[in-house]
């Protein structure tokens, strides 16, 4: 017996088309949303006054400053941390720091001096220890005085504070045989 195939057709499936030109806008919208509704940390970084432009140095005075309201830190060109030009680690610079900027207050200040030839990470470890400290302080005192940690403290609080212990940070680089 012998099927008939010669009458028959091959059948083509059609596929239905997708309409895409709405997706790239679609896609477009969406992205703006995202762009806008993403709120971006801008508080990263570090918190420093900057001196003045070098024409306006004219009208900075300077202020003699006790030698005992001092420390100083520093940063090798080998990075090793000094505390008055003695060798310390990291965790022995935050308890060097802490007594001294408690018994000095706002009369304190933190000289940092870096050698050029340091490195840039090592230099940012130094700064976060100094930030540490600062924001220990600070905590240990909201604690003491309003009972809640500093950073659930109101504005007013906060200044308080701040007063109490001002961030005072002189910072000076050392530069040998750089042209």
């Amino acid at each position: 017996m012998r099927l008939r195939t010669k009458g028959r057709r091959k059948l083509r499936r059609r596929f239905p088309k997708l309409n895409t030109t709405a997706t790239a806008d679609i896609s477009f919208m969406l992205l703006i949303f995202f762009l806008l509704t993403t709120s971006f940390d801008s508080e990263k970084g570090l918190q420093r006054l900057l001196p003045p432009k070098e024409e306006a140095t004219e009208d900075v005075q300077s202020i003699d400053v006790a030698k005992e309201n001092v420390i100083t830190l520093g940063l090798t060109a080998d990075n090793r941390f000094t505390v008055n030009d003695t060798t310390y680690t990291k965790e022995e610079i935050i308890t060097h720091l802490i007594p001294f900027i408690k018994k000095k207050k706002d009369k304190h200040i933190i000289e940092v001096v870096v050698d050029s030839q340091a490195d840039y990470d090592t230099y940012f470890q130094l700064q976060n220890i100094i930030v540490s400290t600062y924001k220990q302080l600070r905590n240990e005192e909201a604690k003491r005085r309003y009972r809640k940690p500093y950073e659930r403290c109101d504005e007013t609080q906060r200044e308080t504070i701040r007063q109490t212990f001002p961030q005072r940070i002189s910072e000076r680089f050392l530069t040998y045989g750089v042209k």
